[in-house]
């Protein structure tokens, strides 16, 4: 068995660091990719892009992998480590990112897509393509907005209040069974106690937020940190006073939204409009 190094949350390419642990441990074992794959079950290019860096995989087979060597919990912390690495982030959201996994609570205000923490893989894969993200990237994206979900996730999860323009839920996928997919999970999510989600419908017409997604994170020194996106670009406020202006329309736009229940029946009535795949 190789040494290792020690695992720390101060990792710098977490990422990099697990796949390396991959490849280090299948060497020591003398095994081929596919011979892997044939005695775990999977498909053996599954491992290859694990131990490129390409995939992180999932907990099922990190865990089979984590039996299979021998390494009792070692790779689990790992993925771990690597699905939370503001590092898979492009530059200019990183320092968000950062700022998002230590706040005690959120809001948002969407204007055209759900917010990254609520998408399914399913549509956070083809909203990212139809943005020009294409192999090798397009997964990391991918799978670093599967990992953003988790911060809703368990019974420490910090409040989270989302506004949703209609335009939200009016803006299909192509592909139907994962438009249907990201509807139900809205769904669910909005009956998390954690979770407070909204609608607001177009008759409610003009707004202070129309042509901009704005996100609020609270710290736990009691500061309030802002992110607002438009067409061309994302801006990271901290400044006190935008901050508070930011926050008064937010309130503004949220005295015009549904009320929680009545946003849960707007989106069930949305799903029930929704598409199904045809049957073959």
């Amino acid at each position: 068995m190789p040494s290792r190094r020690v695992v720390t949350g101060r990792s710098q390419e977490p990422r990099r660091r697990f796949a390396e642990e991959l490849r280090l441990l299948r060497g020591a074992r003398g095994e081929s990719l596919r011979q892997v794959g044939e005695r775990l079950g999977w498909d053996p290019s599954t491992f290859g892009k694990m131990e490129s860096g390409e995939s992180l995989g999932s907990p099922e087979i990190v865990e089979a992998l984590d039996q299979h060597y021998g390494t009792p919990g070692l790779l689990l912390t790992l993925w771990e480590l690597a699905l939370a690495d503001p590092s898979q982030f492009r530059e200019q959201y990183r320092r968000y990112m950062v700022l998002e996994a230590e706040a005690v609570s959120l809001w948002h205000y969407a204007v055209s897509a759900p917010p990254g923490l609520l998408q399914t893989p399913g549509y956070a894969r083809e909203a990212l393509a139809a943005g020009g993200l294409l192999g090798t990237e397009l997964n990391q994206q991918v799978e670093a907005r599967r990992g953003r979900r988790k911060l809703l996730e368990g019974d420490k999860a910090p409040p989270f209040r989302v506004i949703l323009s209609e335009a939200v839920l009016r803006t299909r996928l192509c592909d139907a069974e994962e438009w249907r997919a990201q509807l139900e999970h809205l769904a669910e999510a909005s009956e998390r106690p954690n979770i407070k989600l909204q609608v607001l419908p177009f008759c409610a017409g003009p707004h202070g937020l129309m042509n901009t997604a704005v996100k609020f994170l609270r710290q736990l020194d009691g500061t309030t940190v802002a992110y607002t996106e438009n067409d061309v670009r994302g801006e990271l406020i901290e400044e006190s006073s935008r901050v508070e202006y930011l926050q008064r329309t937010y309130d503004a736009v949220r005295d015009l939204a549904l009320s929680p229940a009545e946003s849960l029946k707007f989106v069930t009535r949305m799903l029930e409009e929704a598409p199904c795949e045809p049957s073959i």
